[in-house]
Formats: C-alpha cells, structure tokens, sequence
C-alpha cells in the first residue's frame, strides 16, 4: 500500500459559530491529514453536525478559517465542491425517483464525463445492485442509506464528511458499510460522526471529541484509552462472600459495590492500583480468591467522563 501523504486535507482554525445567543462552536481548532479516518464524536448538541456543515461549504462560520485541501471554504467555488463528498445526518432524496435516475441526476451536477459507468460503479460498490430498479421511496432506511453513501462518491472527491453513516443499518449492513469506509480510508481523507463507539473503534484512527462547543480531546484511537477517569476499577470473585465491612476497610479502597453476578467492584483513585491489597486480604480473610481483574476504561466510558455535566 502507497505511504499516505501527511499533507492537510481539513484545517480548521478558531472556529466559532452564534446562533443568536447561542455559542454552538467556541473557537474549534483541529487538522486532518490526508488519508485518516476520524471519528468526531459528542452528544446532541455538542456542536458535531454544525461543525461538518461549516467544512462542506452548506453554513458559514460566525469567526474562524476552515480549509479543505487548502481552500478556503468561504469561497463557495466548484473547485472546492468537488474536493468534497458529504453525507448528512438527514440524508435528503428524491423518493419518486428511482437510484439509477438519482446518481446519474448526481453525475450530471458533477459534469462527469462517464456518467453510465460511473453510475453502475457506486451502485456495485455500495451494494445496491438488487435493489437497483426500484425507487427510492421503495427502500428501506437502510438501502436509502447506501444511495446517501453512493452520491457523495460518485464525483470520486478527495474528502469524505459522513454524519451517521450506518443509521438504519443492520448488524451484516452495518459492518458491509464499516469495510467500505476502511477502504475509502486508504486514498481518502475520511470525518465520521456516530454515537456507535464500536463503530468508532472499529474504523477510526484518531478520534475528536466536541462537548458544549469545545474539543475536549483529539487523540489517536489507540491512545484514548489513557486518558484517566477519576476513579479506577477493579472487579473481583471470591468463592464465598467476605465481610463487606473489612472489604471497604481495605487502604485505598472508596466504595464497594456487588453487581448481579456476584462479582464485587472496588473503586478507588484513578492513580491507585489495590491488587496486591485485595489479594492480602484474601489470605489473611482466608478466602479464595477465583477471579481479579483491574476494569479498564472502553471508548464508552472515556466519552461519558469527558462529556457528562
């Protein structure tokens, strides 16, 4: 596989956006290289869907510069345009028409030279081919979905922005559309919201989280898992119940908690590893320790201590 070109595809810088009152952006700044796929995650009204709306050209920035492949977005040039493909969280169609009619409608705004064959190469790419004939008001959410992802490619552009892009999908759909971005991914700059963290996980490289207007983090996927809560975890099964009093007597030891399974989960500071006490405690208890294992933090958890109120 070719190097990946580490030039910028996305440059944002010191974005914000007003409403009237209302700061939905408060000075968001992040770059994307070429060829990486990130995942810009954030709850409802975090400020996701206004930030990729403000990337393809579709809302202006109240103060800020945002560039793709080093174009400023403001300039609204077809240029510009066609360096993007955008899906949208709503993904606006044409019910009464049907998919082959649709894309080549596509192709056409695009002024593509190869319309038919261009057509019938998203159709074979984004698994429409059974549904092909039919309109589009006929499809299921799903299907609706993949002629959403086939018209955002179809003029083959540099940038990919996809807001939910699995919505409606189901579970085989799903990681169809996952290995298709990962393939895109090679030779496209790839921006993908969801609230799936699976999904996060399984495709994304970097991932960029927006709370209340503001990036709260930007780090490599793989790195994300570092970032401390303020607390840690550590679940353990005993063949019979201890004395619960003397488990929460043990140093270091904030709170204990059993769940349904019997597993008992100790909680203490975020900096503090209790293992070697729980298992002194074992022995001096004289207990049977089954099972010990310190919890770690999953992309869930991580996104729910950054974005919580």
């Amino acid at each position: 596989m070719a190097q990946k070109d580490f030039t910028m595809s996305i440059s944002v810088d010191a974005v914000t956006k007003i409403y009237g009152r209302q700061k939905a952006l408060d000075t968001v700044s992040f770059e994307i290289k070429t060829g990486e796929i990130v995942g810009y995650l954030g709850p409802n009204g975090a400020g996701k869907s206004t930030m990729m709306k403000i990337i393809t050209g579709f809302l202006p920035q109240t103060t800020g510069t945002v560039k793709v492949c080093d174009i400023d977005t403001r300039e609204y040039s077809d240029t510009f345009r066609r360096k993007i493909g955008y899906l949208p969280e709503h993904n606006p169609l044409y019910p009464e028409m049907y998919i082959k009619e649709y894309l080549n409608l596509v192709a056409g705004i695009y002024k593509l030279p190869n319309k038919k064959s261009r057509v019938q190469e998203m159709i074979e790419l984004t698994g429409l081919g059974y549904e092909q004939h039919k309109q589009i008001g006929a499809l299921s959410k799903g299907y609706r979905q993949r002629v959403g992802l086939a018209q955002a490619l179809i003029h083959n552009p540099e940038v990919l922005i996809l807001d939910e892009p699995t919505t409606g999908l189901d579970p085989n759909q799903i990681v169809e559309v996952r290995n298709l971005i990962k393939s895109i991914g090679r030779e496209k700059t790839v921006m993908l919201s969801t609230h799936i963290m699976q999904e996060v996980e399984a495709i994304c490289e970097r991932v960029i989280i927006i709370n209340k207007g503001r990036i709260v983090a930007d780090q490599k996927a793989n790195e994300l898992t570092g970032i401390k809560n303020n607390e840690s975890i550590v679940e353990v099964e005993f063949e019979k119940q201890p004395d619960l009093k003397k488990l929460n007597q043990i140093p270091g030891v904030v709170s204990v908690e059993i769940q349904a399974n019997g597993i008992i989960q100790l909680s203490s500071e975020s900096d503090t590893d209790i293992r070697k006490e729980v298992f002194q405690f074992a022995v001096s208890e004289g207990l049977v320790l089954l099972s010990m294992n310190r919890k770690e933090q999953g992309l869930e958890e991580i996104f729910h201590s950054l974005t919580q109120s």
